[in-house]
């Protein structure tokens, strides 16, 4: 059968669409073993419902007389105050920042101070002049306020790109950002307090270059499709930020100032992870399919400088991963998670080019474990636990801790399996994942997915999650979801007519490499944000197999992973744990800041040791050419080559020193 692309257009959006319902309301039981898990919506701490806002009636109303009502009843105004704000005019004044919205009914304009962050809604434009000539300009949204020591930062959406849609909404990918100081009261501090600001402001210019940042004006992308369905009908009338899953919220943190002053309307929230969507056919039917990645911000961060869990069983580079079909009226949804081992370890760079491993308090690894799974248990039921991890060699000892970990904690519901994916696979043999696809194959039968039907009524739920790691949860992760999804995808198929019996997707080239693509994407994106670099065997992800080409690519991310681990990551690292609130910047707390170092860790600088080795080596050599006219220049020779091999034995002995740390929140 012939197999075409079909564009997926961007749905309009128009700026009286309502927060959507669910996409039904049916009761029809599970067919599934065993009863889905029952998911709660977890609020952050702003969980009070919020009254309607008093506003102030403008003098100046806002938008275009041409598309104005003459009057707004108190039904329009209530469904305004629902709405996300699509786009807004921003005004900057010498003394504050005004959004203004321009996508429908308003009736009043946000003021934000330039002096200290302080926001107030206002009824009316201050009066333009000569001397008070604003710079205008459109944006699509806030992505929330910071506040550092003295002053405070507005974070907004200056350009978005449309991606796609999730459940006939638009869905739009943050490709341009702005960071507004607001900060005037900085003139009359102290010389030590603009200095440590300036040093908290330096780190927000990373945030500019954060990629992977998601969001749409009506539809909640923090939650998966049966979680969606699944959520009650009080629930579905909140704002989109008080339905979200806070783990999967990034700018929950920035969000605060916002929501203490109750502007639903402006709080929008957004997911950093991954939107990856393709159509084709399949004989005369079109088959939709999309995957979502929604990363935890719990213990987010740069792929040396996270690793393990926290204490709490929060783990690094956790991340959701949301496979959706939808054809001839059907909608299926397969959910898989990754995260980091789930217990206390460390990979603390030092210049070497594989750091050591470091269990950390290795007496609580069943207790975080524990922790850990028990947390997955409530949120997606049975959870079964795939290990990547070599048995042998540097990685084996964090394999068998987690062996050891799970063994106190494994029950009907919670399942741990072992598969050393270099030792089968090696390098270019990943077909042998077959192999443990056959120790998983019941489990996936057993706790299946989520479907509806074309009534929209529930079918089939999704009872467990496949939890997958290696070292990173990037590169060996990505090839064994992906094979997971195919499966999972083929099932569904067959399952709704499309596929016989026998049938693979790879009977039909189109879809096949599209579906590489998909999943190829996938992993270079959540690999980016992580570790600064796609993902590694993307090759066989995209193609099907390992080529010289792909073995190339991954030796040159290999050796820009060691790059930017070493000496660029610290500062990175800073950057998301100021922007992800873990670290509070606060007076009391910071005026001792930096931390107090050694002579040796201020002033040590890999760039300065490495000019001094090689321009002693040069020394060393233009003495050892004047030696045979004069012997003293043989002892300076020596002289010279000693310092260079002193200064390369002191970096090698105090590699951490030379490389970039985080210096916040160790």
């Amino acid at each position: 059968m012939l197999s075409v692309a079909v564009r997926w257009p961007c749905p309009s959006r128009s700026p009286r669409t309502q927060i959507p319902p669910s996409i039904s309301t049916s009761t029809t039981p599970s067919r599934s073993a065993s009863p889905a898990p029952i998911y709660t919506p977890f609020f952050p701490r702003h969980t009070a419902r919020f009254p309607g806002l008093l506003l102030c009636s403008p003098r100046r109303p806002i938008g275009p007389a041409s598309s104005r009502p003459r009057d707004m009843d108190d039904t329009d105004k209530r469904d305004s105050e629902k709405k996300l704000h699509t786009r807004l005019r921003l005004w900057q004044f010498p003394d504050k920042y005004i959004l203004e919205p321009i996508d429908g009914f308003a009736d009043s304009y946000l003021s934000i101070s330039r002096a200290d962050g302080s926001i107030n809604l206002i009824g009316e434009l201050p009066e333009c002049s000569t001397t008070q000539s604003p710079n205008i300009r459109t944006i699509f949204g806030v992505i929330g306020i910071l506040k550092l020591l003295l002053g405070a930062y507005l974070l907004v959406i200056t350009e978005r790109e449309c991606v796609g849609s999730y459940l006939g909404h638009p869905i739009y990918k943050v490709s341009g950002m702005q960071i507004l100081p607001c900060n005037h009261s900085l003139k009359s501090s102290s010389a030590e307090q603009k200095k440590m600001e300036a040093q908290f402001s330096e780190l927000l210019n990373a945030a500019e270059g954060i990629s992977g940042l998601y969001f749409s004006y009506d539809v909640n992308l923090t939650l998966c499709l049966q979680r969606l369905h699944e959520l009650g009908n009080e629930s579905k009338l909140l704002p989109l930020w008080r339905q979200a899953e806070p783990r999967f919220l990034w700018n929950s943190y920035m969000l605060e100032a916002l929501i203490d002053n109750k502007l639903d309307s402006y709080i929008l929230p957004i997911i950093q992870g991954c939107y990856q969507n393709f159509q084709a056919a399949i004989g005369p039917k079109v088959v939709n399919v999309t995957l979502i990645a929604r990363r935890c911000t719990r213990r987010t961060g740069t792929r040396m400088w996270r690793r393990g869990a926290d204490t709490e069983g929060y783990v690094a580079n956790f991340v959701e991963s949301e496979q959706i079909l939808q054809s001839n009226g059907f909608t299926a949804s397969f959910v898989q998670v990754r995260g980091s081992m789930p217990f206390l370890w460390e990979q603390i760079v030092d210049l070497t080019y594989k750091p050591n491993f470091e269990i950390v308090r290795p007496e609580e690894a069943s207790r975080v474990a524990e922790r850990h799974f028990l947390d997955l248990s409530k949120k997606y039921g049975s959870v079964l636990a795939v290990d990547l991890v070599n048995k042998h060699g540097s990685e084996g000892r964090l394999s068998e801790r987690f062996a050891k970990a799970m063994q106190t904690i494994q029950n009907d519901d919670i399942r741990y399996v072992h598969f050393d994916f270099h030792q089968i696979c090696g390098h270019i043999h990943f077909e042998r994942l077959s192999l443990l696809y056959n120790q998983i194959e019941d489990y996936l039968n057993k706790h299946g997915y989520f479907l509806l039907n074309e009534k929209g009524e529930k079918v089939a739920g999704q009872t467990g999650v496949v939890r997958t790691n290696c070292i990173d949860c990037l590169d060996r992760t990505n090839v064994t979801q992906s094979m997971i999804g195919r499966k999972m995808l083929e099932s569904q198929l067959k399952r709704i007519g499309f596929f016989g019996s026998d049938v693979l997707i790879t009977a039909y080239p189109f879809f096949d490499a599209n579906f590489k693509i998909l999943w190829a994407n996938h992993g270079d994106e959540i690999s980016i944000q992580y570790s600064g670099t796609p993902a590694l065997k993307g090759d066989f992800v995209r193609h099907g197999k390992r080529t010289v080409q792909g073995i190339l690519k991954d030796g040159w991310n290999a050796l820009a992973r060691y790059y930017l681990n070493n000496f660029i990551d610290g500062t990175k690292q800073d950057a998301i744990d100021l922007l992800q609130g873990h670290y509070i910047v606060s007076l009391s707390r910071d005026m001792s800041s930096p931390a107090k170092a050694g002579a040796l860790e201020t002033y040590a600088s890999f760039r300065l040791a490495l000019t001094m080795v090689l321009s002693g080596l040069m020394f060393a050599l233009m003495s050892l050419r004047q030696a045979p006219n004069d012997g003293r220049h043989l002892l300076l020779a020596l002289v010279w080559a000693g310092l260079s091999l002193g200064i390369a034995v002191l970096v090698r002995a105090k590699g951490r020193l030379f490389t970039n740390r985080p210096r916040l929140f160790r």
